[in-house]
């Protein structure tokens, strides 16, 4: 269709291509049958790994750190940037790239020792760079020390029953005695912070973080069970401290209970990742004079429907009236589950190339040609009725 607007809203296919490698290749194939189409490229990201490059692609400045990776080791990380005039500037910290599991050493598990401090120097240095709202996404951490290794590097000390610095990670939490929090308020004076997080367990309990999440990050049934008494009596701790007790607050077991450092020490609020993240971006005022939106992720399945980049897009071009297609790697949802998310069709790398393998090692080529059918299927098609009725 000559003149038509397209918005690609992607998110990345994990261990394949980011959110933008997939939005710039289906451009390129969309404009091969339709060259005169405007195709906006909108990476997005659900608040897990991928939402630092996603900000990046958005127009925020890459900002490179150094920050402790969740054993202790030096990793070359960073945060996003954007400047805000006289309101103070905004970062975008991804916990997946300092503290996840992608930053475990030769990926083993450390369910005991795994620790979230590399994520409090981001947003440390986020701090001392002029950043005064700082959004925190908090999917695929490594590990589950109720975000106390966050809060250190922010200046709260932790102390055991000898006036000790407690070790990291967290199963220390439980030689727990007192906390000095003074540091840390200073810290976050004048701080705004928003996490970006989709699951409501609490922190403690048969759903909290460490029965929930920990068997994930390696722990063991005799490790959940230690684990979550030192949540416990980290909890303990914190309202003692601040006179409120937060631990069944929902989202506060979220990334190993970093959502409940989050709420009960950083004054943090809880958003759902992809909400927060379409607004970051400013998907919205993209939507403005759309015809098409084209959105994605590696797979589709049941999981896509439940708070994913995906559901989002679809939900939030579908309030504008905007028909909305899906390209992913496989598919498995029947067309009256994507229908019921407000998803016209999906398109797979599959069904281009039954061999997963090679999908995963060259989806760009796959990726053009969907954007040609998606193009002849969704553009092409319309201006054709439009053209025999006599309206173009």
């Amino acid at each position: 269709m000559a003149g038509s607007r397209v918005v690609v809203a992607s998110d990345k296919f994990k261990g394949s291509l980011t959110s933008n490698q997939v939005a710039v290749a289906v451009r390129e194939g969309v404009r091969r049958l339709c060259p005169d189409a405007t195709v906006d490229a909108v990476p997005v990201a659900d608040g897990g790994d991928g939402t630092l490059a996603a900000a990046v692609a958005a127009g925020f400045q890459f900002v490179p750190v150094t920050a402790s990776g969740p054993t202790g080791e030096p990793t070359r990380t960073g945060f996003a940037r954007r400047r805000g005039g006289g309101g103070g500037d905004v970062a975008v910290v991804e916990l997946a790239d300092v503290s996840g599991l992608v930053r475990l050493p030769g990926g083993r598990p450390a369910p005991m020792t795994a620790t979230s401090r590399g994520t409090g120097e981001l947003i440390a240095a986020a701090i001392d760079s002029g950043c005064t709202r700082i959004i925190l996404g908090i999917g695929g951490s490594a590990c589950t020390d109720g975000g106390a290794g966050l809060v250190r590097a922010l200046g709260a000390k932790l102390y055991d029953a000898n006036g000790a610095d407690l070790a990291e990670g967290g199963a220390a939490l439980s030689a727990l005695a007192s906390v000095d929090l003074t540091a840390l308020t200073e810290r976050l004076a004048g701080v705004e912070v928003v996490v970006a997080c989709d699951v409501d367990n609490p922190l403690t309990g048969p759903s909290g973080a460490a029965a929930t999440y920990g068997p994930q990050k390696g722990a063991d049934p005799a490790q959940v069970k230690q684990l979550d008494a030192a949540l416990a009596q980290w909890a303990d701790l914190v309202a003692r401290e601040t006179g409120r007790d937060l631990r069944d607050a929902p989202g506060a077991g979220a990334a190993g209970g970093v959502g409940f450092a989050a709420v009960a020490l950083l004054g943090a609020e809880l958003r759902p990742g992809i909400g927060l993240m379409l607004d970051l971006v400013g998907f919205h005022q993209h939507l403005d004079g759309a015809d098409l939106v084209i959105t994605g992720e590696g797979a589709l399945d049941e999981q896509t429907l439940h708070g994913k980049a995906v559901a989002g897009v679809a939900a939030a071009a579908g309030v504008a009236g905007i028909p909305v297609v899906a390209v992913c790697g496989t598919n498995r949802l029947n067309p009256d589950r994507l229908r019921q998310a407000g998803i016209t069709a999906a398109y797979a790398l599959t069904d281009l190339e039954p061999d997963v393998r090679r999908c995963i090692a060259e989806p760009i080529p796959l990726l053009r040609q969907l954007g040609e059918r998606i193009a002849a299927d969704h553009l092409l098609r319309s201006t054709m009725t439009a053209t025999e009725r006599g309206f173009a």
